[in-house]
């Protein structure tokens, strides 16, 4: 299982910005088999590649943000080739976009078309939500919504967990309704009093949710953490040896 647990270069941003190809040194020791992009550094996709070689870490998706993909979509979908990613996922949108009904039409067409050029690529398009994607419509959610109104075979979804729950939805029981349509989950932990946590050191179900993704047929299971109360990369080690020994 180990196997499929990659990190959030976000976790490790201050890391990162510092030197980019030592902190994936130092995530690949620690033991994650992948990782998953916001941003590359300043490295051409070949230079990426090269170091993504050399470390023996896999890409397990590439955050790129809704402006980039935008101004070039194809510049963007060559990157996540060079660099093996399998996915390309938009992680955040202004929620405009999805509480007015015309924005709402006009942002789901444009996902779909986006969708459509991800595949002829040979690769996927997803989105990743927070927690305002959860505000009701009547019986459904926003994130209901986007589903139904995206084409299943163009257009998948990375569930973060605890923005599900933050929102005080049930993620397992969100994964089991749109199994279909779940390409990946974040895997976070959340205190008592609502605030990031190392993974299996929190209140939430992190096995329930893994099993369910499983089930599902995600296919990576990404450990995030927007705000470490300690270092980062202490962090990620200690989300990663708490994972490892539930799973092991």
């Amino acid at each position: 299982m180990t196997d499929n647990v990659a990190l959030q270069l976000y976790t490790v941003r201050d890391e990162t910005a510092k030197n980019f190809k030592e902190t994936l040194r130092a995530v690949a020791e620690i033991g994650y088999h992948g990782v998953e992009f916001a941003g590359y550094g300043d490295f051409t996709s070949k230079e990426l590649a090269a170091v993504l070689a050399e470390l023996g870490l896999k890409t397990v998706g590439s955050h790129v943000g809704l402006q980039q993909v935008e101004q070039d979509i194809e510049r963007e979908l060559h990157y996540c080739l060079e660099i093996g990613s399998p996915y390309l996922i938009i992680p955040w949108i202004n929620k405009d976009l999805l509480t007015q009904e015309d924005s709402f039409k006009k942002f789901t067409d444009q996902l779909n078309e986006y969708g459509r050029v991800t595949k002829e690529h040979g690769l996927t398009l997803a989105y990743h939500n927070h927690d305002f994607e959860f505000a009701r419509v009547g019986d459904e959610t926003l994130l209901d919504r986007m589903i139904a109104a995206t084409d299943p075979a163009l257009v998948k979804f990375e569930l973060d967990t605890y923005w599900a729950a933050f929102a005080g939805v049930n993620p397992i029981a969100f994964i089991n309704k749109h199994s279909s349509r779940i390409a990946t989950l974040h895997l976070k932990d959340m205190t008592p009093d609502r605030k990031f946590t190392e993974v299996g050191s929190g209140t939430l179900d992190i096995a329930g949710f893994i099993e369910a993704g499983q089930a599902a047929g995600a296919t990576a299971f990404i450990v995030e953490n927007d705000q470490p109360a300690i270092p980062s990369l202490e962090s990620a080690r200690r989300s990663f040896e708490n994972l490892h020994r539930s799973l092991t």
